[in-house]
């Protein structure tokens, strides 16, 4: 005979296997639209005139039957080909243009050339870059002496931005921009060069660039610090692999997974810094000077973060992206499409309030009395809801609704800061879309070879995206800020970020030798 304490017993056990079959099937469904289904947040609006391409009742499951594949295995022992040349040469071959580039000596020039004769020339090689092409230029110099005394002199080679190099700076430049901007790895890079007829080390290639980010290490620290200044920061983070060393306890090339995280200001500048986890005391040291609204997603990093610096006498206001939040319905919509779908129409009709914000250009006087007269009755109605919903006593705690229900919760006042700061936007989508880079060319070169590595992408990502934002050409910037950095007063570094870049030097930028010798041609 069953006890009324055994049949409790039973019915919690039910409960708890429904709820665990509950969330492996929502588990299960995730992975398949990962695989096979549509990624976009877009709100889709039913067409009732579109037909179906397919009928609905037809299935197209994949086939069954699969063959192995046997893993790639990689040689330990590396092999050299004939052509591979050491870190010191450049060698190319027939095929690839040359352009002579004639350094006149100065003294056959003024006013003692009568005291002076050619005796010889000497040559310098240097790569250069053309979009889609490579050419070598060869600066003959002139070798003089001196009729009276018999001195021989050189003729200096043009400066180069890395002094003692044969890359000119429209390689460098080059190099970058495929990198950071087109997600071109290096290894594909020097896979070009070497179909081109170019035949140099990889690792040059990689040392070069090392280089060249060193050069603009401290613009990207002063476009850093210029976005702390913001009134309104928007934070993120997201993962790269990067290699550790022996001094970090772990063998030369271990992988471990490291995290870039992206500040976007109120100034459309963006600084991609880097940190060895995804943990509070990265965010926490980088807020130590920001004073204003941070835009975060709901990690709680950044809520413990905003807790302990605001206990230091700094006030950051914390405001959360309504995006987020949004996704927590989304992905309830199978489990509870009815309710998931009411949450998702209230923020819709959120957002197409934004839409007239924007598309009417008013100003933050207006934004601010629109948002108080249209947005707010919404966003109480929606909390309200939240409210009433949390008290059902069908929904298994563990449920994808309850999730979204309780985060949206724990974070309404976060939620609410926009009805009261005009200036802030609902979601972090700007910061999303600029750190897009990174898992785009994460799918390319998958990871960087060092912490240190890891940290120099993210300075050259500062700079490119940046770039992107300001409506600047990142190949232009390069290779005028290259050459300009030397002699730039340190001082006034920052004039060499993107933003002010492009009102002070744009016009009169500096261009490589290989562009002014194609336009005099």
């Amino acid at each position: 005979m069953k006890t009324p304490s055994n049949n409790t017993s039973k019915d919690a056990q039910i409960a708890a296997l429904s709820d665990e079959v509950a969330q492996l099937k929502h588990q299960l469904d995730w992975f398949k639209r990962q695989l096979f289904g549509r990624k976009s947040e877009k709100v889709l609006v039913d067409n009732p005139a579109q037909s179906s391409l397919f009928d609905e009742g037809e299935s197209h499951a994949l086939p069954a039957d699969t063959k192995p594949v046997k893993a790639h295995t990689r040689s330990s022992q590396k092999q050299r080909r004939d052509s591979d040349v050491n870190d010191d040469g450049l060698r190319f071959d027939d095929t690839v243009p040359q352009q002579i580039v004639d350094v006149l000596a100065q003294e056959l020039q003024g006013p003692e050339a009568d005291q002076y004769e050619l005796v010889d020339t000497k040559e310098t090689c240097r790569l250069a870059q053309q979009p889609g092409s490579y050419v070598v230029l060869r600066f003959r110099r002139q070798v003089v002496r001196h009729k009276t005394t018999q001195a021989i002199k050189d003729t200096p080679a043009p400066s180069n931005v890395l002094e003692g190099c044969y890359c000119d700076v429209s390689l460098l430049a080059g190099l970058m921009v495929d990198k950071a901007v087109y997600h071109l790895p290096l290894h594909r890079q020097h896979q070009r060069m070497l179909d081109s007829g170019i035949t140099l080390s990889r690792a040059t290639l990689i040392n070069w660039i090392q280089k060249g980010i060193e050069l603009l290490r401290p613009i990207a620290k002063a476009q850093w610090q210029h976005i702390l200044q913001s009134d309104i920061l928007a934070m993120d983070e997201v993962p790269i692999k990067a290699g550790r060393t022996k001094g970090a306890g772990r063998k030369p090339g271990h992988m471990k997974q490291t995290y870039f995280w992206p500040m976007y200001g109120d100034s459309d500048e963006v600084a991609f810094t880097w940190s060895h986890s995804r943990g509070m005391l990265h965010a926490k040291a980088q807020l130590q000077d920001f004073t204003g609204t941070l835009l975060t997603d709901g990690y709680a990093a950044y809520t413990k973060t905003v807790e302990q610096v605001n206990q230091q006498e700094q006030q950051i206001v914390h405001a959360a992206c309504w995006v987020h939040m949004r996704r927590g319905f989304e992905k309830a919509l199978d489990s509870e499409p009815q309710a998931a779908q009411q949450a998702l129409d209230s923020i819709a009709s959120l957002y197409r309030h934004e839409k007239h914000i924007r598309d009417k250009q008013l100003d933050l006087a207006d934004i601010h009395a629109y948002r108080q007269q249209h947005s707010e009755p919404l966003v109480t109605d929606f909390f309200r809801w939240v409210y009433q919903q949390r008290q059902r006593t069908d929904l298994l705690p563990k449920s994808p609704f309850a999730k979204a229900l309780h985060y949206a919760h724990e974070r309404e006042s976060q939620l609410k800061v926009f009805l009261s700061n005009p200036a802030l936007p609902l979601d972090t989508n700007h910061l999303e879309r600029a750190l897009r880079v990174i898992p785009m060319g994460r799918k390319n070169y998958l990871f960087c070879w060092s912490e240190l590595g890891a940290e120099q992408l993210g300075i050259l990502q500062s700079l490119m995206v940046t770039c992107r934002l300001q409506g600047v050409n990142p190949y232009h910037y390069l290779v005028d800020v290259l050459q300009r950095v030397a002699m730039h007063p340190a001082k006034d570094v920052l004039d060499l970020t993107p933003r002010l870049w492009k009102r002070k030097y744009n016009q009169s930028r500096l261009v490589s030798d290989v562009k002014i010798l194609t336009s005099q041609h």
